[in-house]
């Protein structure tokens, strides 16, 4: 248990380190501006997961599922990785003797999808700057 712990803690800092921060670049005179983007909320389906949890205090795996219209194996499966990051919760319970998952974001989560907001932000900027 401690080392799934341990397991969780360092997965979410590596992704946090990797989305803090202006990259300069090296041997250039001009500095990006563009921070790099968090890969795990960066993809379409881990995306759409976070933004729709962001929109609704709870969702059931059914609904998810619907939302994003994705098989069980695919949404379970990226599901775990947000969930392993720290950025959702998964409950299970039985209602009448039908299983239910429901899954809320934390406020990790949070934080991590309006950190790649603002960086998407920056880039659509950066673009129109040009």
């Amino acid at each position: 248990m401690a080392k799934h712990s341990a397991l969780k803690q360092a997965t979410h800092k590596k992704h946090h380190q990797a989305t803090s921060g202006l990259r300069e670049l090296k041997g250039s005179k001009t500095r990006s501006l563009a921070p790099e983007l968090d890969r795990l909320i960066h993809e379409r389906l881990r995306l759409g997961i976070v933004s729709a949890l962001a929109a609704n205090e709870s969702l059931s795996f059914s609904d998810l599922k619907s939302f994003m219209n994705t098989t069980d194996g695919n949404l379970s499966v990226h599901a775990r990785k947000l969930e392993d990051a720290g950025y959702i919760t998964c409950t299970k319970s039985f209602d009448n003797r039908v299983p239910k998952t429901e899954y809320k974001l934390t406020q990790a989560g949070r934080r991590a999808l309006e950190s790649y907001l603002n960086h998407m932000e920056t880039l659509i900027q950066q673009m129109r700057n040009r």
